[in-house]
């Protein structure tokens, strides 16, 4: 109602969920008032997964889940290893690369994506293993050390979660700037003080330490 005056779209309730903080007593009657349903945390919204623990992995079960679908269509084509590698370091390594730019990259599910990677490197379409010539810490240097500048998930991570320090310092304006600064207080111009205590969010507990 107020987001339709202000911004003159319409919202299709029909098509809506709506979602509770904390506890709501009457969430069915403000749902059945505005004719959506009650939705519930974790949810998918835009591609990620709202309400979750920064560190679950079922954040990333989509990325996978992308990653595979994708290998499933180029495994009905005949490439070469060339081919291969173009093929991710191109379109495989960015598919992660929006979720990895909020969210710390947990070690089992790079191990994984390391494993897509690698197999489909080696393997191409055959389903059978085959012999991994080179070792996968080689593979992943530039090709100027040797390698062949598959992109290093767990450096590419941490790259770009420290972004965030950088606009901390520049977006002094932004809300989410002013409630970390607020929470935790200003240890520097670029960073927020420790987060000491057991509760507080999760994303910026990783960007800290990092």
């Amino acid at each position: 109602m107020i987001f339709e005056a202000v911004s003159g779209l319409h919202v299709n309730w029909h098509k809506s969920s709506l979602f509770p903080v904390n506890k709501v007593g009457n969430i069915q009657a403000l749902a059945g008032i505005l004719g959506c349903v009650v939705g519930s945390l974790p949810t998918t919204y835009l591609g990620l997964t709202l309400g979750a623990k920064s560190k679950a992995l079922q954040i990333w079960s989509g990325v996978i889940e992308r990653c595979e679908k994708r290998l499933a269509i180029w495994k009905g084509q005949y490439l070469s290893l060339g081919g291969r590698v173009i093929l991710v370091n191109s379109v495989l390594d960015a598919l992660p690369t929006y979720v990895m730019s909020l969210f710390p990259l947990p070690s089992k599910v790079r191990n994984r994506i390391d494993k897509i990677r690698r197999n489909f490197i080696w393997q191409g379409n055959n389903e059978k293993r085959a012999l991994h010539l080179v070792n996968w810490d080689v593979l992943i240097k530039s090709r100027r050390d040797g390698g062949l500048g598959i992109r290093n998930l767990n450096a590419h991570n941490q790259s770009l979660l420290m972004k965030w320090l950088c606009r901390y310092n520049l977006e002094t304006y932004a809300l989410w700037r002013n409630v970390i600064h607020d929470k935790y207080g200003q240890e520097d111009q670029w960073c927020s003080k420790a987060v000491v205590s057991p509760h507080g969010v999760g994303v910026w507990k990783a960007i800290r330490s990092i």
